[in-house]
């Protein structure tokens, strides 16, 4: 159990992890725990959407997919360019000291290679968080968002994908709670007010 209790805190790494290619897009802060949650949303929205996939596997895999960056970091697309994470010994690392590591090895290693449907909607579901995000910023006038969504626009897998990241460009970011733009937002619903 004591392994278990140092994977669990392990994994807690990742709430303190932030995601570095904030820093070049100059705008936003965000941990890569927070990434991987709306990831999962996202990869359960995908699994819902096609009937003929394995579901928790596309789960396992985006609540998975950047474990190692507990243990390595977040390397951003400029890190990349000059330092090689060994992100394969990280997850070995980890999987030689608990029970179920083989699993989250398998895990990983689909995710990565990317050759089942399961893992290109979880690699899909990676991109459209970064597409979400971007389109949040983008909305609130950060000029780069745009020219970055173009790039991760291309490493789009599946059709499902593509069609969910053109309704999300489509969409207003705020829409969901701010598109009825009427006596409410004056008010605050309070009667003795109108």
């Amino acid at each position: 159990m004591q392994n278990i209790a140092n994977f669990l805190f392990e994994v807690g790494m990742l709430k303190k992890t932030p995601r570095t290619g904030l820093q070049f897009l100059g705008s936003g802060e965000e941990s890569v725990a927070e990434h991987v949650f709306r990831v999962a949303i996202i990869g359960y929205t995908l699994a819902r959407l096609h009937s003929d996939v394995d579901e928790l596997k596309i789960l396992k895999m985006c609540f998975l997919h950047d474990l190692p960056e507990a243990r390595t970091g977040d390397l951003n697309y400029v890190n990349k360019k000059y330092v090689i994470a060994d992100e394969k010994k990280a997850v070995q690392d980890l999987a030689e000291t608990i029970p179920f590591g083989t699993d989250i090895q398998e895990m990983i290693e689909e995710f990565n290679q990317a050759e089942t449907i399961e893992a290109r909607l979880a690699n899909d579901a990676d991109q459209l968080e970064l597409i979400l995000m971007l389109k949040e910023h983008k909305d609130l006038g950060n000029r780069y968002a745009e020219e970055w969504i173009s790039f991760a626009l291309k490493r789009l897998r599946t059709k499902t994908a593509h069609d969910l990241a053109r309704a999300i460009l489509e969409t207003d970011s705020t829409s969901w709670w701010f598109k009825d733009k009427g006596d409410w937002w004056i008010n605050g619903g309070n009667p003795r007010l109108k």
